[in-house]
């Protein structure tokens, strides 16, 4: 898994939902996959772009007005579509959390347990107040556990992906270079 580029990738919210879309099979044009994802017109737009610069999407040469562009996956956008398909498959998933800039990323650490030390390292670009309130919400919806663990001195905290937040983690280990 290459955590740098799922960190790039949930940076924009509509970006998985528009990957996964893709994968469905959803017409590269701007409006289907507006209406396929929910979107509005310009977070749809943002997120559209910066897959573009991310190189996961290119618009199609073959189709030929301006103003209404088709899109169309690369090669590494395609193996990469297939693990946002997996991850917004997931049961019970509330689309809108997994929107959010680190709940996947989240999630895809805490595969094993992880200490907030742990995460923090695995994840450099978070801040201690986003990885808590993040935490604190994947442990809302069940998607994470916290255990104490008291063999070891001092007690910490320990984090593991259960549910739907460990089908998600387990698909965001797809996300590969």
């Amino acid at each position: 898994m290459d955590i740098n580029l799922l960190v790039n990738i949930t940076a924009r919210a509509w970006a998985l939902d528009i990957l996964a879309a893709l994968h469905r099979g959803v017409p590269g044009r701007q409006a289907k996959l507006m209406a396929a994802t929910g979107a509005g017109r310009s977070a749809f737009a943002e997120s559209l772009r910066h897959l573009q610069d991310l190189d996961l999407l290119t618009r199609n040469p073959g189709h030929g007005h301006p103003l209404r562009p088709e899109y169309m996956l690369t090669e590494q956008g395609r193996a990469l579509a297939a693990a946002a398909g997996a991850i917004r498959a997931a049961p019970n998933a509330d689309h809108a959390l997994l929107r959010r800039a680190w709940t996947v990323p989240v999630l895809a650490v805490t595969s094993v347990h992880r200490t907030f030390t742990d995460i923090r390292r695995q994840l450099p670009q978070v801040t201690d107040r986003a990885l808590s309130q993040s935490l604190k919400q994947l442990q809302a919806v069940n998607w994470l556990a916290r255990d104490v663990a008291h063999d070891i001195r001092p007690p910490r905290a320990r984090y593991q992906a259960v549910g739907p937040g460990r089908v998600i983690s387990q698909a965001a280990q797809l996300i590969r270079p």
